[in-house]
């Protein structure tokens, strides 16, 4: 049975939930949108996933610098100030009574708005932009975090940016839902994707990692992970390089071939839900020992740590 970095334990305090639908606060059952929203019609808008953790929306700045520079690039107006948005998505926290929750996860989306009728042209877009916060009781399972996933490359590629731009967390997921499906099929958990060139770029829904010792099993291990040409910006992602910096890891943004992957001592995926998570297998081959290694271990507890000290 396969698995993922997103699977969670059903939490029955999530059938209650309060909903942020731009200025309104509705409970889960009455919170909807319209059949002529963009994001419903054309996939046309930005979303952000945030990790509350001590009640506090973790790395919050930086999810909202991508969320405003990926509406800048697909010039759509959020119509809020980054400080209004924070306002509401505390709100909605409050509404819920999760100020000081762990354990949360939080979906914001922003479309363009309603249409006047079915059609892409934003000129045709009749309100301001559909603001839609979600809150949820979520957390990665812990046996996700220990015994790991497993991923299958697909032939699915990441596009370049004059295709659409990879750097945008953009509603329209089609090529990663494709590359999800494929690997579904295949019996395994992600997708790994390659870039136009050949070389490996991310997952279908998280960012990827190896651990590697380019002098040997007794040298010194450097973490590498893709340039970040074909991928979003991943914030995990970039702290995990940050961490490495700090504890003077070697880490490599970098192109490299599945067969580099193939012979890793380690592999991990980053992401807002799960943190990190190790990978034991790549198209069937077991990576390193097939269980989780020392350096992800390792980073696994300096990201609580950081997290801790982002969140108070």
């Amino acid at each position: 049975m396969t698995h993922g970095t997103h699977d969670y334990d059903i939490d029955p305090r999530n059938t209650s939930i309060i909903i942020g639908i731009n200025d309104d606060l509705l409970p889960r059952e009455q919170a909807v949108v319209s059949v002529f929203d963009s994001g419903f019609m054309l996939g046309d808008g930005v979303w952000e996933g945030i990790r509350v953790h001590h009640g506090r929306l973790a790395f919050i700045d930086e999810h909202l610098r991508r969320l405003y520079e990926g509406a800048k690039g697909i010039d759509m107006d959020i119509g809020r100030t980054p400080d209004e948005l924070t306002t509401m998505l505390h709100a909605t926290l409050a509404a819920n009574g999760m100020e000081t929750a762990d354990g949360v996860h939080i979906r914001l989306m922003v479309t363009r708005g309603v249409k006047s009728t079915p059609y892409q042209d934003p000129r045709f877009t009749i309100t301001p932009a559909t603001i839609v916060i979600i809150p949820e009781y979520k957390t990665a399972r812990a046996e996700t975090l220990i015994q790991g996933v497993r991923l299958y490359t697909v032939s699915t590629r990441r596009g370049r940016p004059d295709v659409q731009d990879p750097k945008w967390n953009s509603h329209s997921k089609l090529n990663c839902i494709s590359a999800c499906i494929q690997a579904a099929q295949a019996g395994a958990d992600e997708g790994l994707m390659l870039d136009p060139q050949g070389f490996v770029a991310t997952c279908n829904s998280t960012h990827f990692f190896i651990v590697r010792h380019p002098d040997g099993p007794a040298g010194p291990p450097e973490v590498w992970t893709s340039t970040g040409d074909y991928c979003m910006p991943g914030i995990t992602r970039r702290n995990v390089l940050r961490l490495c910096d700090n504890d003077g890891i070697t880490a490599r943004e970098k192109n490299f071939s599945l067969t580099e992957c193939y012979g890793a001592t380690e592999a991990f995926v980053t992401g807002t839900f799960a943190g990190i998570a190790p990978v034991t297998e790549i198209d069937g081959r077991t990576i390193g020992t097939g269980k989780r290694g020392p350096m992800v271990a390792a980073l696994q507890q300096r990201y609580i740590e950081l997290l801790d000290e982002e969140c108070g």
